[in-house]
Parts: structure tokens; C-alpha cells; sequence
């Protein structure tokens, strides 16, 4: 059974709307415009890419970030790595022909059906809204997250409000930075 990691960006209210300046949002770019960049704060990024075998994106991430990740140096590791979209909406059209194989899922099932599969590490970017049904459909594996010392207050959150049964997390990396950002990797129990 492959490995589902949820990678974000999160403010300690648990908002990850926007953190590198996409449109919409008020507080667009907090990432960078409210605290001090440290590169050692963002290993953990460059080890992710390393790592994942595939990548799996929701339908809003997948069009924000395809158009440009393909020509960014610092993905270039992303290029060559399978890319799967959860959409009902996308059709192949829609895809972007620089970024390497993309296949669009229609459902939850698909995805499970990815995770009992042969490979590696499949690792979810961005998608807010996919990672809450991920979440509450006990598909993800482990949390990657980068916390930020800001209260956003209103945006998209990782977690859903659904009111479900406790599940049990279990630290197995952490790491605080002069910044006051912290890096947290959660292994989700069963």
C-alpha cells in the first residue's frame, strides 16, 4: 500500500488559503510578506520532492500551480513524477501537455484504489477542499506541515468541521525555527 502525505503551508488557525499570493484572498502571501524567510525552515520541501513517486491534486491547486511549476527550477523534480487530478469537472483538454503524465480521477474510490497500488510516496499539494475528504475518508497516511506564527482568522482550512470520531496522531518529526515557524510531521494512527 503506497503512502498518502498531506504537505502544507498552515497558520496555527489552521488556515492554508493562499500562502504564496494567489488572487482572492485577503491575506495572500502570508507565507512570505509576515515572516522572516530561513531556508532550513523549508528542508523538509526539497526532501518531499525527493521522496514522492506521484503527486495528487484537487482541481483548483492543479490549475493554479500547473501553468508555472512545470518551468520552476525548484519543482523540477515534480516534472517527471505521475500527477493525478480529483476533479468531476476537467477533461483532458484541460490539462497542461509540459508537466508529465496527468490522469484525472472522478472519486474518492479512485484514489483509493491509487493507494492500494504498487509505488512509493504520493504526495498531496495545496487542495484544500481534497484533503478535507481525504481527511474524513481516512485516506491519508501522514501530515507534513509547516506552521506559521500568524492567526488568519477567515480562509480555507486543512481540516474539515465535520463531526466525526477522534483520530489519533502521532508525532514523528519536529522541528521550531528562530522564525518562529515549527515543522511537524504527524503519522496518522489506525
Amino acid at each position: 500500500m503506497r503512502t498518502l502525505i498531506s504537505t502544507a503551508f498552515i497558520s496555527l488557525d489552521g488556515v492554508v488559503e493562499a500562502p504564496g499570493g494567489e488572487p482572492g484572498y485577503r491575506n495572500a502571501g502570508w507565507t512570505f510578506k509576515d515572516v522572516e524567510f530561513l531556508p532550513e525552515a523549508f528542508e523538509i520541501k526539497g526532501r518531499e520532492q525527493q521522496e514522492a513517486t506521484a503527486m495528487l491534486l484537487g482541481r483548483t491547486s492543479y490549475e493554479a500551480f500547473s501553468p508555472v511549476w512545470p518551468d520552476m527550477p525548484e519543482f523540477a523534480d515534480y516534472k517527471v513524477i505521475p500527477k493525478y487530478v480529483v476533479s468531476t469537472t476537467l477533461s483532458e483538454d484541460d490539462l497542461v501537455s509540459n508537466w508529465g503524465d496527468t490522469t484525472i480521477m472522478r472519486s474518492l474510490d479512485d484514489v483509493a484504489a491509487l493507494k492500494e497500488g504498487e509505488g512509493g510516496p504520493i504526495i498531496v499539494h495545496g487542495s484544500a477542499t481534497l484533503n478535507q475528504a481525504l481527511s474524513d475518508a481516512g485516506l491519508i497516511d501522514r501530515y507534513h506541515l509547516l506552521v506559521f506564527p500568524l492567526l488568519l482568522g477567515a480562509g480555507k482550512r486543512l481540516f474539515s468541521a465535520t463531526d466525526k470520531d477522534t483520530q489519533k496522531l502521532r508525532l514523528v518529526e519536529h522541528q521550531a525555527y528562530a522564525n518562529g515557524l515549527q515543522m511537524n510531521v504527524f503519522d496518522v494512527l489506525r
